[in-house]
């Protein structure tokens, strides 16, 4: 079968690749990104805010293919299904996703499953059909030569298997370098970073990267 989606545009989730290092490994302040309004963003401040939070949106940016709409946009389309919510005192949650799949299905127009118990053969199964996989792992696999310090809370989207069929290829929306953002894991090494849950959408139409 022809992986579309191993084609699809490589996108972080700070609008200057450059800097992600910067910002996730160096504390760097996001609303200090120059090209904080491609996010689609209203202001520094409201980019600060956010752009930590939207590795799921990235994913839906990514997958959608050339010519899907901006980051901070799909966000605002996420926020009105309640795919994130933010408590009283301004604390962000999500991506929730149930919510976030009627959001995908309703105004994008695709299939969206979501996966609460996903074992890795499930995701190599699911990329076999051409699927896309947006799977929670740590944000600590952009150094998976390092100990896994957990699983969960920070998504990448699955894109095909790797070569040899022992692995998986995905996109990273916080890869620090070209190769952590647009990597290859055996599978058990993919594991040790994966919680066990996602959500899948149809391959993205090939595009240039």
């Amino acid at each position: 079968m022809t992986c579309r989606t191993c084609l699809a545009p490589v996108h972080t989730q700070f609008a200057s690749p450059g800097l992600v290092e910067a910002i996730v490994e160096g504390g760097l302040d996001p609303a200090e990104d120059p090209r904080w309004a491609d996010s689609g963003a209203a202001s520094p401040a409201e980019y600060a805010r956010w752009a930590g939070h939207l590795c799921g949106m990235t994913c839906l940016r990514m997958a959608l293919g050339a010519g899907a709409p901006s980051l901070f946009a799909l966000r605002d389309g996420a926020l009105k299904y309640d795919a994130y919510t933010e408590d009283p005192d301004g604390v962000i949650k999500g991506l929730v996703y149930a919510p976030f799949a009627r959001y995908v299905g309703e105004v994008h127009g695709l299939d969206a499953v979501v996966h609460p118990h996903l074992s890795s053969a499930g995701i190599l199964d699911l990329l076999d059909e051409g699927r896309a996989v947006m799977a929670s792992v740590h944000y600590g696999i952009r150094h998976p030569e390092r100990p896994a310090p957990g699983r969960g809370g920070h998504l990448v989207l699955l894109t095909s298997r790797t070569a040899d069929g022992a692995g998986v290829h995905f996109h990273n929306p916080s890869g620090t370098t070209a190769t952590t953002r647009a990597a290859g894991l055996p599978l058990a090494v993919f594991e040790r970073f994966f919680a066990g849950r996602g959500v899948s959408l149809p391959g993205a139409p090939a595009t240039e990267a």
